[in-house]
């Protein structure tokens, strides 16, 4: 394995000005440098159980794969890849099967389905993985933030097939919210994978869209640079968004890669 960067890390997560409980949950797993949010979904309180799952399964999973390689069984692992991103790849569909399978089980639970974001930093590089409109961005020593992902959503698709689009036409394209892909929804998903390199004082930023909704990606850069401890920087955030109306949950991640 190569030798890892260093990485530094905070989360926050409130449940904003609107809503009555918090769908969101994350999970950090320092050991593994593994970082995970996932945004729930579903009536009777069901949101926030599917993203606990998420989480928690995937966290679990890398763990037990770790020390035991046969747990990816029966997810078909190939060998010309790297392996600690196939795992996390094999974890989200292992917990999409699970949280799918909870639903059909429970008539309380049933439809429920939560977005996932997580990164997984390995080397000179971080794995990004993601399912829906939960987000990934870098923010690095100089230049713009760069988002790390795309939503899998009506709207993204929408601006596929126009990229003509004005702000306006964004504005009242009347399925904003409508995601194309989630985990619990189908038994089995497309996980979207991505190897991202890194540098010394790089920032991945993980994140619902109660913030992206409520706060512009050059909004939370100057956040984050003004705020030279991460904890500091991921209360702003929460901040800015409950500043801006806080209509949904808010939960951010930050990881900052240092060089040994």
């Amino acid at each position: 394995m190569p030798e890892r960067l260093a990485v530094e890390y905070a989360a926050a997560t409130d449940v904003g000005r609107k809503r009555a409980h918090n769908e969101d949950a994350y999970r950090l797993v320092p050991e593994d440098q593994l970082f995970l949010v996932a945004d729930g979904m579903g009536g009777h309180n069901a949101g926030e159980v599917a993203s606990a799952m998420a989480v928690d399964i995937v966290g679990q999973f890398f763990r037990d794969a770790r020390k035991d390689p046969p747990v990816t069984w029966p997810f078909k692992q190939n060998h010309d890849e790297v392996h600690d991103s196939e795992t996390l790849s094999i974890a989200v569909q292992y917990a999409n099967l699970r949280i799918f399978e909870s639903a059909r089980e429970n008539s309380d639970r049933r439809g429920m389905g939560t977005t996932f974001v997580g990164a997984l930093v390995r080397g000179n590089a971080a794995w990004v993985a993601h399912v829906g409109d939960s987000r990934s961005y870098v923010l690095r020593s100089t230049g713009p933030i760069e988002p790390l992902t795309t939503d899998h959503s009506l709207l993204e698709e929408y601006r596929r097939t126009r990229p003509d689009l004005t702000e306006e036409q964004v504005k009242r394209f009347p399925y904003k919210n409508v995601i194309t892909r989630a985990l619990g929804m189908k038994t089995d998903v497309c996980v979207e994978m991505h190897r991202h390199e890194m540098h010394d004082g790089d920032v991945i930023i993980l994140c619902c869209d109660g913030l992206t909704g409520m706060v512009s990606d050059e909004r939370m850069a100057r956040i984050i640079r003004s705020a030279p401890v991460l904890s500091d920087a991921c209360r702003a955030l929460v901040q800015a968004a409950n500043d801006a109306g806080g209509v949904d949950n808010i939960t951010v991640i930050l990881v900052r890669t240092v060089a040994k």
